[in-house]
């Protein structure tokens, strides 16, 4: 990859603009001593300084006019050379020096903007990994990283960039992925986890076992599309040159016109002068490769300039579900449990089993028991059978968990837990003892936190339809339609399917496609913008894609099509508004208002505004997310990670509810008093501090407080209802019986506060803790 990355042709566009200086020192220093000249009176020398400035500036000049003649472009650059000759022919030689002088600055600020825009690219090329730490037995040698192979032991030292992707191996691994998706902050990877080549170790020296080669690995292939980033295909470009070819002979017939008229030749070589823009039409290369660095600083590298302009005509915005709408990883929905045992034991004994299976619902049943702070059993006699679970024996007893056979007894709680599986589009693990159903983990793929505000973000942009192409099922994928208010849901899609979905969607509009995995990748192919979301190095798709998010964050396609709708807005606003004064300075030279020198000086004032507005593009935009302070930031993650530690009190809340359904007497109660501790002890602190700490944090982040106030009418109906219970409890006396009127009144609090919580954390999540990376 290090010979490859080395003979890119980026790699060589982004040398220094060594001709380009050179050309305008000698300009610079022939005008200076012309002028210089002309004080001491010294006249002839003043114009033959100036004239062997103007012929250096011809030499390049012509070459660059032959080399776009091959090419087949007719270039201004032809308008600059017809404007040098003509000061030579007719003795301005002033002008003719400020014209070379002109071309020379044009030239160089433009190789400057490009190379300022074109920065983040050029330093995600520089920063490849060219070498690895292998290590065999108890010696450790630096190799080429081209010649790791998968299985391969690597140690990682503090500091070094990872040179292909793995899996921790041993101690923690504390990781700076900000190369590869934009954050900042750092990462911890456990022991088992993956990590993706391109990120830098940020802690101490660890193992890491290889799961690939370095070709590849996530950051070759990021590399690959680096190498093809650039904008000399993009049809805003193309668009620039059709100018061109009407600017070119409009000028000539101007400039003839003026002479012809006048009979001055002088006035036809001002007209020329003032028709030499050479670098205004390259204004729009610039803006879209700034719009290339811009969006690579996001984490979204883009192939090239043509699909960062076609981004921003996107109408029609297809997206998978699984992993790209959702988070692609199951997770627990809820925990239920038979009469006579608790949800936490179910959760324990479930994982107890589940916690050495590699199938992706058992790792989520015992990440979820870690992260509630369950202490998980060894099991003895383990068995796993495809499709049907996990059976072993656990503290003497023989326990199962995964499905239940059709034909097996299912009391009435369990057939209330298979409606609502049917209900939440949820899947289910059964634990069982002894082959009776003891309990029941619900998992479900959740919707991303950020998917809602970056489809708001994304109509926003001017993206008019929204359709979800998915092979699941109909009932869980129209929910999730639902819940985020997309145009079409169509599911049940083959990968043939879903192509021919996207190609109906081409015939209306410019479309983008968005997915994840591999059986995407013929849709993202078909589509005219293919966006992979490729943080999990989902190569099949990324190779087929235009656009690849290397974060794990739908929101950053928000981010990539305001970026590209900005870009190209730019590009043609510096392209036409450039020309709309070159013509009204020719029409100026035309008449003889505007002579040859004064000319001159004047089109380069137009060629430096347009390649600066250009330059706009590498700055934040109106669309742009809100910017967080640092400490608004860490308050954003302290609150939602308390958001996860309290699932289970909103899980408890509704248990206790359902508890009541079934038995009013003290039992009951006494759930219910436990729910209320939680919710004394636990949530209602929580929700205070958001109040008092959170929300004034982001009230200057989101225009003021009135933004806020929804969320804290919520935690003013969550405390209401909380004071509701305790009042209930009291009136329920020592001997723990409820009036029939309270006992419904109770239910109906409980009931409420549970779709209440969920309510208010989903909205927060949404709202507020997607803002922070």
């Amino acid at each position: 990859m290090d010979r490859a990355v080395s003979r890119s042709p980026l790699r060589r566009s982004l040398a220094p603009p060594r001709l380009e200086i050179g050309l305008l020192a000698v300009t610079a220093a022939a005008l200076a001593a012309g002028g210089v000249c002309r004080l001491v009176g010294a006249a002839e020398l003043a114009d033959l300084c100036w004239g062997l400035g103007t012929v250096a500036a011809v030499v390049p000049a012509v070459a660059w006019v032959l080399d776009a003649l091959r090419r087949g472009h007719a270039g201004v650059d032809l308008i600059a050379v017809l404007a040098l000759g003509g000061t030579l022919a007719v003795g301005e030689y002033l002008a003719g020096a400020l014209i070379a002088l002109m071309l020379a600055s044009g030239r160089a600020l433009e190789s400057a903007a490009q190379q300022r825009a074109s920065r983040d690219l050029r330093a995600l090329l520089e920063r490849a990994p060219r070498t690895a730490r292998l290590r065999t037995g108890d010696e450790v040698r630096t190799v080429p990283s081209a010649e790791v192979e998968a299985g391969d032991l690597l140690v990682v030292g503090p500091g070094e960039v990872v040179a292909v992707d793995g899996l921790v191996a041993g101690e923690p691994a504390v990781l700076d992925e900000s190369a590869l998706t934009g954050e900042s902050l750092g990462v911890r990877r456990a022991q088992g986890e993956p990590v993706r080549s391109g990120v830098v170790n940020a802690g101490g020296a660890f193992e890491l076992r290889a799961t690939a080669r370095e070709q590849d690995s996530t950051y070759a292939g990021i590399v690959r599309l680096a190498q093809e980033a650039g904008a000399e295909s993009a049809p805003v470009v193309r668009l620039a040159d059709r100018y061109a070819a009407w600017f070119l002979p409009l000028s000539v017939v101007v400039a003839g016109l003026a002479w012809l008229l006048s009979g001055s030749a002088v006035r036809a070589v001002a007209v020329l002068v003032v028709a030499t823009p050479c670098p205004l039409l390259l204004a729009a290369p610039v803006a879209v490769v700034s719009g290339l660095s811009r969006a690579s600083r996001l984490g979204v590298v883009i192939r090239d300039g043509g699909a960062l302009e076609n981004l921003g005509l996107a109408r029609t915005l297809l997206l998978d579900k699984t992993g790209t709408l959702t988070s692609g990883r199951p997770r627990v929905l809820d925990v239920v449990a038979a009469p006579g045992w608790q949800s936490a034991q179910v959760l324990r004994l479930a994982a107890s089993l589940d916690q050495f299976s590699p199938h992706v619902l058992a790792q989520a049943v015992a990440e979820e028991a870690r992260r509630r702070g369950l202490r998980l059993s060894v099991p003895a006699d383990v068995s796993e059978e495809p499709g049907r679970g996990a059976v072993g024996t656990v503290a003497g007893r023989r326990m199962g968990v995964g499905r239940l056979s059709e034909d097996a007894e299912r009391p009435s709680w369990a057939r209330s837990v298979d409606n609502r599986a049917v209900l939440d589009g949820a899947s289910v693990a059964w634990l069982t003892v002894d082959t009776v159903p003891v309990g029941a983990v619900l998992l479900r793929d959740p919707l991303r936190s950020d998917a809602s505000r970056t489809l708001r973000r994304l109509r926003a942009a001017g993206v008019d339809r929204l359709v979800m192409l998915t092979g699941d099922r109909r009932e869980p994928a129209r929910e999730v339609g639902a819940v985020l208010g997309l145009d079409g849901v169509r599911a049940g899609l083959t990968p043939a399917g879903k192509v021919a979905a996207v190609r109906a969607e081409r015939g209306r509009a410019v479309t983008v496609m968005v997915g994840d995995g591999v059986n995407d990748a013929p849709a993202l192919a078909a589509a005219d913008i293919g966006v992979a979301m490729g943080a999990r190095g989902a190569t099949a798709s990324s190779e087929a894609a235009d656009v690849v998010l290397t974060t794990d964050r739908v929101d950053r396609l928000a981010d990539a099509v305001a970026i590209a709708v900005r870009s190209r807005r730019i590009a043609v606003q510096s392209a036409l508004g450039g020309m709309a004064l070159s013509l009204a300075a020719m029409a100026a030279a035309a008449c003889g208002v505007l002579p040859p020198a004064l000319g001159a000086l004047l089109q380069e004032g137009i060629d430096v505004a347009v390649i600066l507005n250009a330059l706009r593009v590498l700055r934040d935009g109106p669309a742009d997310r809100p910017a967080l302070t640092p400490a608004t930031e860490a308050l954003i993650h302290r609150f939602s990670a308390e958001h996860d530690d309290l699932r289970d009190v909103l899980d408890a809340v509704r248990d206790a509810a359902d508890r009541l359904t079934d038995d009013s007497g003290p039992k009951s109660l006494t759930t219910v008093a436990d729910v209320h501790r939680r919710l004394t002890e636990r949530l209602l602190p929580h929700e205070y501090a958001e109040e008092h700490e959170l929300y004034p944090a982001l009230a200057p982040t989101l225009g003021g407080p009135e933004a806020t106030a929804t969320m804290s009418r919520a935690h003013s109906e969550i405390d209401r209802l909380a004071r509701r219970i305790a009042t209930h409890l009291t009136l329920a006396g020592p001997d723990g019986e409820l009036a029939p009127e309270q006992l419904d009144d109770l239910r109906a609090c409980l009931y409420g506060l549970h779709t209440v919580l969920r309510l208010h954390f989903t909205q927060e999540e949404e709202n507020y803790f997607s803002l922070a990376p």
